[in-house]
């Protein structure tokens, strides 16, 4: 596998975890019951840093495995 399809592949799947991240705190948040701000900002937070979090550590993963 190429480097640049696995770093693409990194990312995509780092995206996903992160998009799974935002959606498991914006449900805890508004079964919590928080502001509409608190869980728009946090999920934005929370998937942010999982997508910056995962992303360099699913690359390597990725590489090896090719």
């Amino acid at each position: 596998m190429r480097q640049s399809s696995t770093v693409r592949l990194a990312g995509l799947l780092g995206m996903g975890i992160a998009l799974a991240a935002a959606a498991a705190f914006y449900g805890a948040a508004t079964v919590a019951g928080y502001a509409p701000v608190a869980r728009y900002g946090g999920a934005l937070w929370v998937g942010l840093l999982a997508w910056i979090i995962t992303m360099p550590v699913l690359a390597p993963l990725l590489r090896r495995r090719a």
